[in-house]
């Protein structure tokens, strides 16, 4: 804790609470500013601005009506952005993913997503479609990968050609169905707690950018991880298990949207590992640039994804597909 007020202030808030800031001991951070403390039976969530934590504490109580398993709020400070949780553990998906336990973790993560995917969303969260979309795609790769990678800003012509091609091929998820998305189901954001039941077994975190969206979305995020090789059987298999639950979808327009959904995010997310590297000082998640540009090769290859993938064949030779030169991990 680098900054003795901001320190004061947790103090206080933690006093108030019946915690004390010596008991304190540092979680691991994630791509955000956001940090998180564990403390004896709980989590705190430290969230200084330009962190908004109002939106994790509107999406908490949603969830938790669902039923679903998301950590309680025991305490709320939004204005300082501070919040006290309850302290799910360790089980992260992504430490204890292996090929014994893949199946029921992968099983009982769709069996939640069916759950939050079938209820009526709460009112006021912001659009995850077609604009949305285009438009985060945009950012990181013109205004990061691309100068990283060519040395100058991209001429307006590729800039225009390759968002009208985003535009065209995320026509696909304007349409029905549309539902509360997590924007960020992946292993490292879920936990196993064996102890409960159903979907309730796979505790979720993180959900603060959840908008609405296709729920084709956060299939992708599980099973078409930037951070982990998923097998592809594994990936079949937990599509149409969540498609099975869902008959009113039809399985061609829906994975027409799902492949869609997989070129946005890998492009999007391709780029923003050199962001993190060169505007946040963590060049560690520049090891996931690899496998993100794999995936996206892998989705434009299907004819959905076809828009994007002409416009890139236009401006973007294979080989460039990569982390930019001179950035290291």
């Amino acid at each position: 804790m680098n900054d003795p007020t901001r320190e004061h202030v947790i103090a206080q808030f933690l006093q108030a609470n019946g915690f004390a800031l010596r008991d304190a001991r540092p979680l691991a951070q994630d791509a955000s500013f956001r940090r998180y403390l564990r403390l004896p039976g709980a989590v705190l969530m430290d969230a200084p601005p330009p962190e908004d934590v109002r939106p994790f504490l509107h999406i908490a109580a949603h969830l938790a009506g669902l039923g679903l398993s998301v950590p309680r709020i025991l305490a709320a400070d939004a204005t300082a952005g501070l919040v006290l949780e309850e302290d799910l553990g360790d089980a992260l998906f992504s430490t204890i993913l292996t090929e014994a336990t893949v199946a029921p973790l992968f099983d009982t993560a769709i069996d939640a997503l069916i759950v939050l995917h079938r209820a009526a969303p709460p009112v006021g969260l912001p659009e995850w479609g077609k604009d949305a979309m285009r438009e985060t795609a945009c950012g990181t790769l013109f205004d990061w990968w691309w100068p990283a990678m060519f040395g100058a800003p991209p001429p307006p012509d590729v800039r225009a050609e390759i968002a009208a091609a985003l535009d065209t091929m995320l026509t696909a998820v304007e349409s029905d169905p549309r539902c509360l998305v997590h924007r960020d189901f992946f292993a490292g954001n879920l936990l196993w707690l064996p102890r409960r039941n159903g979907p309730c077994r796979t505790g979720i975190i993180d959900f603060q950018s959840a908008a609405i969206g296709h729920p084709a979305y956060d299939l992708v995020s599980l099973l078409q991880d930037a951070r982990r090789d998923i097998p592809a059987a594994r990936e079949e298999r937990a599509v149409a298990r969540y498609l099975m639950a869902r008959p009113e979808f039809d399985p061609v327009t829906f994975r027409a949207a799902y492949t869609v959904c997989a070129a946005q995010r890998h492009l999007r997310v391709a780029c923003q590992w050199v962001r993190l590297a060169r505007r946040d000082g963590r060049p560690q998640y520049l090891e996931h640039g690899p496998r993100t540009w794999q995936l996206l090769a892998r989705a434009l290859a299907e004819p959905a994804a076809a828009p994007l993938a002409v416009a890139l064949d236009r401006f973007v030779p294979q080989e460039q597909r990569r982390n930019p030169p001179g950035l290291t991990a």
